[in-house]
Parts: structure tokens; C-alpha cells; sequence
């Protein structure tokens, strides 16, 4: 086993929210991650990186364990008790190796569990100036951190959990207009109509957009400069690692629980639906002498393949047979994919899963939706990458074939671990107590709320003492948005 001195330390960054096709680094037009495109030449960056399940909670516990959600028992928003005991999570493994670890942001998720040390930082809401600093509050409490268990003598895992770019899309100066130069309440323009008369969303959206917002366009470049703004601050962390001698011999992975909707398929900047924007995420890892540098692999990876390659760079062996693998062979160009086919589900305002392949994509819906979709959606992939043309009702006969391949992998899972598919049993999983599973898309559209009505029309009408209210609320325990409306968190 190899030496406890000789241990590196790891820092982990999980980015919430973050798109890997809204990064310059994967390969978008507008130059938003300057620091990470610096940071991943200097390591391995995974372009076929997915998070299979949807959302937060359940894509950290895959990401914090090496196991699906069979093993995991996680696939819901709102999950409700803890973790399955017999699943260990990332710091209890390492606790066994000698390390100490800290989380930063993230008390409160079934997957937390086990670190040594919880920090919380505040700034979910707008601020004095009406944008929301939360990279900066996170590095006010990441850095000292950082430094103290520098000064230590045992290895360390830092795990740090950036909310940015989470709506609100709120990024401060420069940031705020770094992507666009126009008028966001241009009344020529209507593209935005159908964002704010979507019901279950629009309160909140009037929470933090513009008054008279117009233009789809200034969004979406909020969203990018919130990127920006959080690739500014993360150069922090790196820059610590610098100036303490220790850079180099620190493992420092960036990656995220899940992508996010803009206006695409009707799930306005949101992150809910399983199609690509919600599950490709980015993974960067940089490890001098032992990851590649400069090195993009193109093969297919998910979450839960991080902890099996933290232990092949660690060299330890805690006994665990994990669902993933490492991704070092991959880096290697030893082996040149993954699972190329996996199965996905989610479970956020919506209870659907499917099945991805590298030429198609399979949506199954398990109740009725809020956004009236249809039950069965299919799309190809190579001739339709955005995900626009459902060609369920022409292709019977792929829908059969791939229906038929994930329902062999539930079949599969379920006599493996010795557990039922968690998707099929999620109870009350959108946090309305004794309603059950959605009957009809309508009971679901007036059923689904996010946002306080009153509190949406004092800050359109330009309440101040009403902003100054949403600036100081309590940062809620998940890290995840907070609204009252029939006690629904998401």
C-alpha cells in the first residue's frame, strides 16, 4: 500500500449548474472559462462526459460514490432520509487512508455525508449593487480553509461546491454585460413571451430578471457571464495552490452535477429533462506526472467513474466493487471508451428516464408532464444533436429496440444489487404531500410552483425594502433555491 506520507491531497470542484457546451474550452464561441482553458491544458479534459441522473442530488451521489442510483437509491430532488449506510461515500473512503476532508456548500445532500468538515457561505441572493456574489463569498471561506489544512500533516480532500452558474443568473460587474451589448427590454422584441407566461416558473423569473425583460438573448448572456465570473474566481483557488508550493502535487478536478436548460424544449433556464444540455457536463483533471497534459479524450464517461480514478491516481484498493471505472485508461489512450450506451433518468419536475445511445436517445415518461410533452420521445442524435425533432411515431421500431435494451439493464441492475429501480417508487417526489403521481400534464402545470407571486410583483414594481429581504435570506441547506409556495424546494 502506498505510504500515507506519499498521499496526495485532492481538490474537487463541483460547478452546479454548469453546461460543458457553454464552456470556451469544449469549444464555445464566447470566451468564458480563460482560467479553466489555461488549467486544462495542463491536465486531461473528457469531452463525452454525462451525468446520467438528473439533478443535483442524485448526480453528486454518483459523483461522490463510484455507484448508479440502484446502488445509490438516490434519483430524486427531493430525496427523502439519507444515503443507503452500505454506499460509501468519497471522504469515508479516504478516512480509512489517513486523509481529512472539508466540504464547502454542500451540507445537507444525502451524498455529504462523511467529511470531516462543513463550511457554509452566504450570498445565494442579490446583493447591495443587485448581483449576486457567491464564487467571491465561497473563496472568502474556500482560501483560509485551503491554507489551514495545507498547514497539516495528513492528506486532504477539499470539496468545494460552487453555486455559480445556478440561477439566478445575477453575475456581477464587468461580468454582467461582458456578453451582451443591447436592449434587453427592446419591446420590438416578443422572445421571451413564452418564458414569462409559463406558470410553474414566471414568479420566479420575475424575482431576478429585468422588469419588462424582452430578450432571450441578454438571459443566456447571463448565464455566460455568471461563468465567466465564476472562472475568475476559481483562479483564486488555483493561485493558492500556487503560491503554497503545492499545485503540482495536488489532484484538482473540475467537473459538475449537471448541465442546464436555456431556452431550450420549453425547460426555461432551469435544469430539469434528460436531454443533452442537462446531461453533458465537463470533467478536467490535472495531476502532473501521472494525468496527460494537454491531453482531450473523446470517449464516453459518466459521473460516477471519478472515484474509481481518484483510487487508480491514489494506488489504494478500499474494497469496493464500483458501477464505474477509471478513466485513466481512457486518458492512456489505452482503451478508448466507456459505456456507450447508458441508461438516464430524472426526477425534478418531471419523473421520466430513458436510454442513450451514441446514435439515439429514448425519453420515457412516467407520468404526465408539466410541459404537455409526449409520453415517448426519440431522437437521432448524428442527424439531430439539439434534440428538436421527436421521431417516436416514425421509428416504431428503434423506440421497441431501445425500450427493450434499458428495460433488460433495469432488469439487470435490479438482480444485481438486490433493489428495486428508484425512479418507480419516488412517493410524493415533487414535494406535494398525498398527491401522487400526476394524472393528467394539466394537474401537473397548476400543480408545479417555483417563486413567491407576492414577492415577484413588489420586486417588479421596484420594492426595494422587498430586494433588500431576498438579499438577506437564508441560504438553504442543500444549496438549492428556496421558495415557500406549498413548502416545494428546488
Amino acid at each position: 500500500m502506498t505510504s500515507r506520507k506519499k498521499l496526495p491531497s485532492i481538490v474537487l470542484v463541483g460547478i452546479d449548474s454548469l453546461l460543458a457546451d457553454h464552456m470556451s474550452c469544449y469549444g464555445y464561441d464566447r470566451l468564458t472559462t480563460p482560467h479553466i482553458d489555461r488549467f486544462a491544458q495542463e491536465g486531461t479534459l473528457f469531452e463525452r462526459y454525462y451525468s446520467p441522473h438528473i439533478p443535483t442530488t442524485s448526480g453528486y451521489a454518483n459523483m461522490l460514490t463510484g455507484t448508479d442510483v440502484f446502488n445509490t437509491q438516490v434519483v430524486a430532488l427531493r430525496h427523502k432520509g439519507e444515503m443507503r449506510s452500505e454506499v460509501r461515500t468519497l471522504p469515508e473512503i479516504l478516512r480509512d487512508f489517513g486523509y481529512t476532508s472539508t466540504c464547502v456548500g454542500f451540507k445537507g445532500n444525502p451524498a455529504s455525508r462523511g467529511f470531516d468538515t462543513y463550511l457554509q457561505f452566504s450570498g445565494w441572493g442579490a446583493g447591495e449593487d443587485g448581483r449576486s456574489h457567491k464564487a467571491e463569498y465561497l473563496n472568502e471561506v474556500a482560501v483560509p480553509e485551503l491554507e489551514r489544512l495545507a498547514d497539516g500533516d495528513e492528506p486532504f480532500l477539499l470539496f468545494l461546491r460552487h453555486m455559480d452558474p445556478h440561477s439566478p443568473y445575477l453575475p456581477p460587474g464587468p461580468f454582467e454585460r461582458i456578453f451582451y451589448h443591447g436592449n434587453e427590454c427592446d419591446p420590438e422584441n416578443r422572445s421571451m413571451d413564452p418564458v414569462m407566461a409559463f406558470k410553474p416558473f414566471c414568479d420566479y423569473f420575475a424575482q431576478w430578471m429585468p422588469v419588462g425583460i424582452s430578450d432571450k438573448e441578454y438571459v443566456i448572456a447571463q448565464y455566460d457571464g455568471a461563468i465567466a465570473y465564476m472562472d475568475a474566481a476559481i483562479q483564486n483557488i488555483f493561485k493558492a495552490l500556487e503560491a503554497r508550493g503545492i499545485l503540482d502535487e495536488t489532484i484538482v478536478i473540475v467537473t459538475s452535477d449537471h448541465g442546464e436548460t436555456l431556452y431550450d424544449h420549453d425547460c426555461y433556464f432551469d435544469h430539469h429533462g434528460i436531454y443533452d444540455v442537462t446531461l453533458h457536463v465537463p470533467m478536467i483533471i490535472r495531476y502532473p506526472g501521472k494525468v496527460p497534459a494537454g491531453n482531450r479524450v473523446g470517449g464516453f464517461c459518466q459521473q460516477y467513474d471519478l472515484v474509481p480514478t481518484l483510487m487508480e491516481l491514489l494506488e489504494l484498493d478500499p474494497g469496493i466493487d464500483f458501477d464505474g471505472e477509471s478513466l485513466m485508461p481512457m486518458a492512456r489512450d489505452e482503451v478508448v471508451s466507456h459505456r456507450s450506451e447508458f441508461y438516464i433518468t430524472e426526477c425534478t419536475w418531471m419523473r421520466k428516464h430513458g436510454w442513450r445511445t451514441p446514435e439515439w436517445k429514448l425519453i420515457v415518461a412516467l407520468e404526465p408532464d408539466f410541459h404537455f410533452k409526449p409520453q415517448v420521445e426519440l431522437y437521432n442524435l448524428v442527424e439531430d444533436p439539439d434534440e428538436n425533432n421527436n421521431l417516436a411515431e416514425s421509428e416504431p421500431g428503434v423506440v421497441d429496440l431501445l425500450r427493450g435494451r434499458m428495460e433488460r439493464w433495469i432488469a439487470q441492475r435490479e438482480e444485481a444489487t438486490g433493489l428495486a429501480n428508484p425512479i418507480y417508487h419516488q412517493g410524493d417526489w415533487h414535494g406535494h404531500e398525498g398527491v401522487g403521481a400526476f394524472k393528467t400534464s394539466q394537474q401537473a402545470y397548476d400543480t408545479m410552483h417555483i417563486g413567491d407571486p407576492m414577492q415577484a410583483a413588489k420586486l417588479q414594481a421596484g420594492n426595494k425594502e422587498a430586494e433588500a429581504d431576498k438579499a438577506e435570506a437564508d441560504e438553504p441547506a442543500e444549496g438549492e433555491l428556496e421558495v415557500k409556495e406549498q413548502g416545494t424546494t428546488e
